[in-house]
């Protein structure tokens, strides 16, 4: 095989998509070459390099090029993010979901609730050595409306999380919460301050007993009955079901129409759940989709990426 169509297969992969790319290779190739081989290499991948029609000079073709350089982007993305210290690496997603503003938030719900205690309190400690600031002032500064006494208490919280339960008080909460939702205005229940009280400083092994109680007495989830209140459940979700959060997330991500937000959380979620919790969430995923976890990151991603996280994913299925 000449250098020529090693190069292009590089780009093109065995596989079936673009960017099956083996770098070591590639760079073994390209380093070695003058530019007359360049000139070879475009002139003889039509499938990369279109012929400019007035001046007669080789262009990328532009939607793989843009193409390119968005799958070498999120690989780099990915392994930055897995060489992380976890305390910076979420300190730095909380940053960035502060700066994109009221669609982002959701990512503070998740760090602040799937966090232990003490990786919470590290994420905060790394936030105000990389920005000189505390995080419970920055969300305050920057959030704005209903949603910021909420997330400036779950950012704050330290639960405990010991096995000792309170019969008393888990009744108590689920009354308490059955009241706030059924007198209060569906769209104010995030201000609501017993929602706010229980939700951001109750332990994860109380709250499951609330919601329990919050059934038997009345016959109903309390997801059911938040509305379309999508931070509080997403809150719910992340505390006490994190597996079913996850393949949600998961879902949505590697949809065909999915935003930058939601597509940033397939490199976030396999990334920071594959040492924690991934085999829970991909047996969930394929519960919920049908398809195997591995599956789906193959027929969406491509190249290093999909190799990436793929091997992430079957590293914790492997345990």
């Amino acid at each position: 095989m000449s250098s020529v169509d090693a190069l292009a297969k590089s780009f093109y992969g065995s596989h079936s998509g673009i960017l099956g790319v083996d770098e070591k290779s590639m760079l073994e190739i390209l380093v070695k070459w003058q530019p007359e081989h360049l000139s070879t290499f475009r002139n003889e991948t039509s499938c990369i390099f279109l012929k400019d029609e007035r001046f007669q000079f080789e262009i990328w073709e532009e939607i793989l090029l843009k193409f390119l350089k968005r799958e070498f982007m999120r690989f780099k993305d990915a392994v930055v993010q897995w060489t992380m210290h976890p305390w910076e690496r979420d300190a730095r997603m909380a940053r960035k979901a502060l700066k994109r503003g009221s669609q982002a938030y959701g990512l503070l719900i998740e760090l602040a609730c799937t966090r232990s205690s003490d990786e919470l309190l590290g994420a905060r400690r790394a936030y105000q050595s990389l920005y000189s600031e505390s995080i419970e002032e920055d969300v305050a500064c920057r959030v704005e409306g209903i949603q910021r006494q909420f997330l400036v208490a779950l950012v704050s919280s330290y639960r405990y999380e010991g096995s000792r339960k309170n019969d008393a008080a888990i009744e108590s909460d689920a009354q308490k919460l059955n009241k706030a939702v059924r007198n209060g205005d569906k769209t104010m229940l995030i201000k609501d301050e017993e929602i706010v009280r229980i939700l951001t400083t109750r332990s994860k092994p109380h709250l499951k007993e609330v919601f329990k109680c919050y059934y038997y007495d009345f016959d109903r989830d309390i997801v059911e009955d938040l509305g379309e209140e999508s931070g509080l459940k997403d809150t719910i979700y992340c505390l006490c079901a994190p597996q079913v959060y996850f393949s949600k997330i998961l879902d949505s991500a590697m949809k065909a129409n999915a935003t930058k937000n939601e597509q940033e959380a397939l490199t976030r979620v396999i990334v920071t759940r594959t040492d924690v919790d991934m085999k829970d969430i991909a047996e969930e995923y394929n519960k919920q989709y049908g398809t195997p976890l591995a599956k789906k990151i193959e027929d969406v991603a491509i190249g290093n990426y999909k190799d990436f996280l793929v091997t992430l994913v079957q590293r914790a299925l492997a345990k």
